[in-house]
């Protein structure tokens, strides 16, 4: 064997085990801030699908699935027309609540649907609208969730007039983010 290539191995094992190691170092920082990100970004939702799924790691991979799957998603504004008629719908679905709390908790939920498949958010499954939702509305995917469920409850069991109160101040936080123009709204702060 050549004495000068035993001269450098232990040499080149040291140069390679610090290249491994500040390669997973790298990794680990990255997947951290991704994390950290993640985390802040999508906030309680973040927690809620960490418990859901078991790790946070598995979480943040979901969320960032979620992301994908919007991207492709053909997200869009509402027309002056449409935001104006949304806009009346929720005043009348409002006035209802007086006179019948929990018809107008159903109406807000139709409504709600409805306007977020015209702005081409999938309707078909609460959780995956949730779930999409999340991803550009991630502060009020809470109130969402929170209002689904005690619309859900309206036929199986008596639900008080403070929970359908609630349900209607959660489906008005998620109307407001979707009825206002977003994209114009991060253009001119740009």
């Amino acid at each position: 064997m050549n004495p000068q290539l035993t001269e450098f191995g232990p040499i080149a094992l040291a140069i390679a085990v610090v290249l491994l190691i500040v390669i997973f170092v790298c990794l680990y920082i990255q997947r951290r801030r991704t994390g950290v990100a993640l985390r802040q970004r999508y906030g309680t939702e973040y927690e809620r699908v960490a418990s859901e799924v078991g790790s946070e790691r598995k979480a943040q991979e979901k969320l960032l699935d979620r992301e994908k799957r919007v991207e492709k998603l053909d997200i869009r504004e509402l027309d002056p027309a449409d935001r104006q008629r949304f806009l009346e719908e929720w005043k009348n679905v409002q006035a209802h609540f007086v006179d019948s709390p929990a018809e107008a908790v159903t109406q807000a939920d139709a409504l709600v649907t409805s306007l977020m498949q015209r702005r081409g958010y999938p309707v078909s499954d609460f959780e995956q609208r949730a779930a999409d939702i999340s991803v550009d509305h991630p502060n009020v995917t809470q109130n969402y969730r929170a209002a689904n469920a005690i619309a859900s409850r309206l036929g199986k069991s008596e639900v008080g007039t403070e929970d359908l109160r609630s349900a209607m101040i959660h489906y008005r936080a998620l109307f407001d983010e979707l009825v206002q123009p977003t994209v114009a709204v991060k253009q001119a702060a740009e």
